[in-house]
């Protein structure tokens, strides 16, 4: 997976505080991806040095802007699957706290790429808002040439619209994990999955 395309799961973290749903006036889905668009590439082109200097940084915005519009505890749950039904909501915060760390290990360097909103095209949405899970289609046109596919998949929260999964090329990534960590689960339990997660001794692949 390309370093540009494996940024876009990490999009979303870095809206600026505006770009955060109200409950009086809430941000519509497609809007969203819009404006952390140019929140993220705002960001990097003010920050380019600092960011490739110390990458930790970098994180820690993420950490403190992005996973706020995420619905980690709900994509968890998702990835884990049967696998999860009867870990405790302790478990599952563990759990979606462990992949939460990995997903921005993995993926925040992808994010150095955005130096051009022309780089994000947000695609009209079909049809009517699905509460349960609203797609919003993006274009993201690569540096070697051509364009890659990405969506990003909403549900409607009391907290407003947050993002659970990301679709690239076809491929979710909930999807992806989940083929890899149910089986896990189910063969060590989910207390040994967070543990080999957080210790790097669980290495999951793209």
């Amino acid at each position: 997976m390309p370093r540009m395309i494996r940024g876009m799961l990490c999009l979303l973290l870095l809206a600026t505080s505006s770009a955060v749903q109200a409950q009086s006036d809430p941000i519509q889905p497609d809007q969203l991806v819009a404006d952390a668009a140019g929140a993220i590439i705002a960001k990097i082109n003010s920050n380019f040095e600092t960011y490739s200097d110390d990458p930790g940084l970098l994180e820690q915005v993420i950490r403190s802007d992005l996973l706020p519009l995420l619905d980690m505890h709900y994509t968890a749950r998702l990835i884990l699957g049967r696998a999860g039904r009867q870990a405790s909501e302790q478990q599952v915060a563990e759990f979606s706290e462990a992949m939460s760390n990995l997903l921005i290990e993995r993926y925040s360097s992808g994010l150095m790429n955005y130096r051009s909103e022309e780089q994000l095209e947000v695609l009209p949405l079909r049809g009517d808002l699905n509460e349960r899970a609203t797609r919003v289609r993006t274009r993201v046109r690569l540096n070697q040439g051509g364009f890659a596919l990405v969506d990003y998949v909403f549900r409607k929260t009391d907290d407003g619209w947050k993002a659970f999964d990301v679709v690239i090329e076809g491929i979710s990534y909930v999807s992806t994990y989940r083929n890899q960590i149910m089986p896990q689960v189910e063969a060590e339990g989910i207390d040994s999955v967070v543990s080999r997660l957080n210790s790097g001794d669980l290495v999951l692949q793209e």
